[in-house]
């Protein structure tokens, strides 16, 4: 793995930081760069999306930032936990306490109520509950009436609201988000980011999305256009016709 001199140093205010990461897939003419040397800082308090064409990349990046996948070269911190170059058990305790997961499919247990799946992730990183973060998290999602209730018995609005609480309920330095509205419909929609959005604003937590949707994406504080592995531009306090812009944009210099 390539040594990357700059490390993070304590006391960092970003929420996450990326140097140099780097991921192929297969080798030889036929190899594939998904993530391509890639330098990136995440501010704390904001939510920031990440887009681009299907195949850019931006799946890959996720799982590298959160530390489901190894680099070939580079280095990835949350706050001031390095993720990457340490054990398999370290990286594992590590994630549990600093990075939270919000999936498109919700990824609740069925047979476990919506106020288990809320508490599962401090259970397994033997954690003790915080009940005035837990009422904090269920006022602002909207769901005490539904804690007792199993996900199948709820909306997928309802059910993705427990997901967040579940990625929160750790209070993580970082929430990574792989296309969390990609199953529901725009009401529904429309709730989850104002959701996500508010975590942000009122709560202080750091949300990096990846979407599709331009609408999705206009709700964050910054929109990052991702291509060929590369940032290749960026947005600032997006609007939808402003992300539309952008990725039409990358798509002629693509072509």
């Amino acid at each position: 793995m390539k040594d990357t001199t700059e490390a993070a140093q304590p006391g960092d205010a970003l929420a996450l930081r990326a140097r140099g990461l780097t991921k192929r897939y297969g080798s030889g003419p036929a190899a594939v760069t998904a993530v391509d040397h890639l330098d990136l800082d995440i501010a704390p308090g904001e939510l920031t999306a990440i887009m681009g064409p299907s195949g850019s990349g931006k799946t890959t990046l996720v799982h590298l930032l959160a530390g489901l996948d190894s680099p070939d070269e580079g280095r990835v911190w949350v706050g001031d936990d390095e993720l990457t170059g340490i054990s398999d058990a370290a990286l594992a305790r590590v994630r549990g306490r600093v990075v939270g997961f919000v999936f498109q499919g919700f990824n609740l247990l069925q047979t476990m109520s919506a106020r288990d799946n809320i508490m599962l992730p401090l259970r397994l990183n033997a954690l003790p509950t915080d009940k005035k973060w837990l009422d904090t998290l269920v006022d602002m999602l909207g769901i005490g009436s539904e804690l007792a209730r199993k996900p199948y018995e709820l909306s997928g609005g309802q059910q993705q609201r427990v997901a967040i609480a579940r990625a929160l309920i750790t209070e993580p330095r970082v929430v990574l988000a792989d296309e969390p509205t990609g199953n529901l419909d725009v009401h529904a929609s429309a709730q989850i980011l104002s959701h996500l959005r508010a975590s942000c604003r009122e709560l202080g937590q750091s949300v990096v999305m990846v979407t599709h949707d331009p609408t999705a994406a206009s709700y964050a504080s910054k929109v990052l256009l991702f291509a060929d592995g590369q940032v290749a531009g960026h947005i600032d306090n997006p609007s939808r016709e402003a992300v539309l812009a952008g990725l039409d944009a990358l798509a002629k210099v693509e072509r």
